[in-house]
């Protein structure tokens, strides 16, 4: 390894950032031993409030959200772990929609830094790594702050993330897409055997809208494991007006909406929970990035991640949707992370955008411009340029994209929305993008 854990101690928050980032530059680290061994030596922390697993290609995130927003509106103090963050690290764990301080921050890397270096003592390759930092973070900060329940999105797959020493109160997986191929699998069948691995003994399954194939997998692991499953489909059916509403915009957050309530109802078998209220908490979900609107001067402004091949869909209905509601097509600037997520984007974007502007995130996986223009279907006629966040977001209120009576929608990566969302937005603080991957 690069570094030596115990040789740091990091006293302030810069270089808290440095330790942490010492940690992300490993890359990631699956298995769920270094995190079995970090929270037994933590007392089990995780352990102490109940849990909501949240697992999926896409909609986790969103559900998540409205999880939290739901339990928020019953009454009940919330924890909410989710990843990646937008523009600052503490988002990630967050009580009562709280982002973790800086000063919390910097006195848990503090307190686990020595554990950690015992735990790598007699082998350095068990030192725990920087999303299992995070992880162990958020188990304490929702048992110290006395959290009703802690709601758990898993990283990536699920039956080696670090979340999954977790036992749920209930687990859900939300969707089953192609993506993160080259760790979890190059078919579905094989994705849904790796998200069916936050499945527990006897713990009940929400499960969203899935492909037939990953359905099958993610039903047979749970009949092995006696654990009951509830069905968005088989609840709701496949009418879009049967599904709960939200105030998150597309048809795709009413089909995470119709998880996230089935999940509460599932929850609420063994609790007295009034579901008025919950679907309350479902109009005032805050989940940004996610078809936000935004105005930026007098500009309107969509903020959209859409990263994979299932994202890519799920932008190709909203794009239509806002093509017919303005009138014209929308001016677009995104920036993807590898090859295999920008195609199917890019051939999406060029389906319904009048001009493009192709930008580099500041991550080291993100597409170049060269990579990005031989993506581009041959018949786009519209216009493509390259530029930079900087460029076309040059400070608060300010957007240079396109002329401004047009709409411009801002997609692909999530460190991209970050990183544009901080400079119009400086109220988020400064950007810790070097902390976003992973």
């Amino acid at each position: 390894m690069s570094y030596d854990p115990s040789a740091m101690t990091p006293i302030d928050y810069a270089s808290v950032q440095e330790y942490l980032f010492s940690l992300k530059a490993q890359g990631p680290r699956f298995g769920i031993d270094r995190m079995r061994a970090l929270v037994a030596a933590l007392g089990h922390p995780e352990l102490s409030v109940p849990t909501i697993h949240v697992a999926g290609t896409n909609g986790k995130g969103s559900v998540a959200a409205m999880l939290e927003a739901m339990f928020r509106a019953l009454g009940w103090r919330t924890g909410l772990y989710t990843s990646p963050h937008l523009v600052r690290l503490g988002e990630r764990v967050q009580v009562d929609r709280q982002i973790l301080s800086e000063g919390e921050i910097v006195d848990y890397v503090r307190e686990l830094a020595p554990v950690a270096a015992r735990l790598a003592a007699l082998c350095p390759d068990d030192h725990p790594s920087f999303f299992e930092f995070m992880t162990a973070m958020a188990f304490l900060q929702f048992q110290r702050r006395q959290c009703d329940i802690g709601i758990v999105e898993v990283g990536m797959g699920g039956r080696l993330d670090a979340t999954n020493v977790v036992l749920p109160e209930v687990a859900v997986i939300t969707s089953i897409g192609l993506d993160h191929c080259d760790m979890l699998g190059d078919t579905l069948e094989a994705i849904a055997a790796e998200k069916a691995g936050i499945i527990k003994q006897g713990c009940p399954l929400v499960i969203g809208r899935l492909p037939p194939p990953a359905e099958r997998v993610i039903r047979e692991v749970a009949a092995s494991r006696q654990a009951p499953v509830y069905s968005v489909r088989e609840t709701f059916g496949e009418a879009l007006p049967a599904y709960p509403k939200t105030n998150l915009e597309g048809d795709y957050q009413r089909w995470n909406a119709g998880t996230a309530l089935l999940t509460v109802r599932v929850l609420g078998r063994s609790r007295s929970l009034d579901e008025t209220t919950a679907r309350d908490g479902l109009r005032q979900v805050n989940w940004p990035g996610r078809w936000q609107r935004a105005v930026i001067g007098q500009r309107p402004v969509i903020f959209d991640a859409s990263h994979n091949p299932e994202g890519a869909e799920v932008l190709d209905a909203n794009l239509r949707r806002l093509v017919a509601e303005r009138g014209q097509p929308p001016v677009v600037v995104t920036g993807v992370l590898g090859a295999a997520r920008a195609r199917p984007l890019l051939e999406t974007i060029c389906r319904h955008a009048r001009a493009i502007y192709l930008v580099i995130p500041a991550q080291s996986r993100a597409c170049s411009y060269e990579e990005l223009e031989a993506l581009i279907p041959a018949g786009f006629c519209g216009r493509v340029e390259r530029s930079t966040v900087a460029e076309l977001f040059p400070e608060p209120g300010v957007c240079c994209a396109g002329t401004p009576d047009e709409m411009v929608v801002v997609t692909g990566s999530i460190y991209l929305l970050g990183e544009v969302l901080a400079r119009v937005e400086p109220a988020r603080g400064p950007i810790e993008g070097r902390l976003q991957d992973f």
